[in-house]
């Protein structure tokens, strides 16, 4: 059979798999698997599978992952977002508009410890998204602002997203880092932007809450000191040199965890259930890694990804033209496929051809993300959407996705002035050459 169509049908099989609700990793997995046999035979598609995931399993710069998820889990845990979240209102909620301020900044500070956008909705949706709610926010826009909100948890270093996009493109991780910054803080900017105009047009969906006194907002900044130290902590240890990202990521969950153990609020029982949380989510991650890698040995032996390449090189659109064109695809992808699966899918193919376009592989990286961010909040899938909507069960999915639009549409701004000026990015990561 010709590889092109086996490259083709392998596709359809897969979504096809995720149509019938088979977990995503899994479905690369024995699609994967099940390609490599239809090509090289039986024997060599068992040796992919006996090899790929212990190669993977036991790589040393993936060990990363599951560190930065313990440090978010020890954070959570440690009731980081709650104070997070409890200064931006003490500061922020008389204003219109204040609570939903409040949970932007919230969620920000908590994407500077936690490396999961999903983890960082899933956390705000039970500290801020009742509060709104007891405030009178439309409930629909609440969820959705805490849905975009967490998609910080992703650009803001650190980031698993930008873990693996190094790890795949061997791009320096902590380059990447930096380079999330300054993109993430001007996220903030204008989802600040957003809920100014909305408590402004329609000030009834918004209300004021109480005003507090100057000591009762001095006070509870006393409680943020942890969240700063941690962040400076790791970022200024990777920019400096002191130790890599993997023993970053190492030294961020031990401190944590001492943070946590000293302050009183991790005991035996919190560190358990840290670990469990840990376990299970970079179990999740780890699956979706391994299908991810199967998959592709399958469509490097179809030659699909060599020919990808050659197509999108060769369009007669320019360089910025193929990178709009491979934007557009990640919105569609992202309709209907995990951040993840989309990254390790779609990076082996993307990547090399935007380097022989001439783009900077740290931009690109800021870039991809940014797109794969979309596909988190955007119908029908939106990940953050049906977690938010698993813990608050009677606002519907369509009354938060219609919450997420207007985040949407400033996100696609963003990502309009990202590409037409690449230093944005750059910026601090140039700093490090210095």
């Amino acid at each position: 059979m010709d590889r092109d169509l086996v490259a083709l049908l392998g596709f359809v099989g897969m979504f096809v798999l995720m149509a019938l609700r088979v977990p995503i990793g899994v479905s690369m997995g024995i699609v994967g698997v099940a390609g490599f046999a239809s090509i090289t035979g039986l024997r060599p598609g068992l040796n992919l599978l006996a090899n790929v995931p212990l190669s993977v399993l036991t790589d040393y710069n993936l060990s990363v992952i599951p560190m930065f998820i313990l440090m978010g889990a020890f954070a959570t845990h440690a009731g980081m977002s709650k104070e997070l979240f409890a200064a931006g209102y003490v500061w922020l909620g008389h204003r219109t508009g204040g609570l939903a301020l409040a949970t932007i900044v919230a969620c920000g500070g908590f994407a500077a410890i936690n490396g999961s956008s999903v983890a960082t909705a899933a956390t705000m949706s039970q500290v801020a998204l009742p509060e709104m709610r007891r405030a009178g926010y439309d409930p629909g826009l609440a969820a959705g602002l805490v849905a975009a909100g967490g998609t910080l948890g992703i650009m803001i270093p650190p980031s698993v997203i930008f873990v693996l996009y190094g790890f795949m493109t061997e791009t320096d991780i902590t380059k990447l880092f930096f380079a999330g910054v300054v993109p993430g803080l001007l996220a903030i900017v204008f989802y600040i932007l957003v809920v100014r105009f909305l408590g402004w047009r329609y000030p009834t969906i918004m209300p004021r809450g109480p005003v507090h006194t100057w000591r009762e907002r001095i006070g509870s900044l006393q409680g943020l000191w942890a969240v700063i130290a941690l962040f400076l902590f790791v970022l200024g240890g990777m920019y400096f040199g002191f130790f890599t990202v993997t023993e970053a990521a190492g030294c961020g969950a031990i401190g944590t965890l001492i943070i946590g153990m000293v302050r009183g609020r991790l005991g035996p029982t919190e560190i358990k259930r840290a670990l469990i949380d840990t376990l299970r989510v970079s179990s999740a991650i780890m699956m979706i890694v391994v299908g991810a890698f199967l998959f592709g040995y399958f469509l490097t032996i179809t030659q699909f990804t060599q020919k990808a390449v050659v197509f999108l090189t060769e369009l007669p659109i320019g360089a910025y033209g193929v990178l709009a064109v491979v934007m557009i695809g990640y919105f569609i992808l992202g309709a209907v496929m995990d951040e993840l699966a989309m990254i390790l899918l779609t990076v082996p193919i993307v990547f090399p051809a935007m380097m022989q376009l001439g783009f900077d592989p740290v931009w690109f990286g800021v870039i991809i993300v940014m797109a794969v961010t979309f596909g988190l909040v955007c119908p029908p899938v939106g990940m953050n959407v049906f977690v938010i909507n698993s813990i608050a069960r009677d606002i519907p999915l369509g009354s938060i996705y219609r919450g997420t639009f207007p985040f949407i549409a400033v996100d696609i701004v963003r990502l309009i002035i990202l590409c037409a000026f690449p230093a944005i990015s750059l910026w601090l990561p140039g700093l490090m050459e210095k």
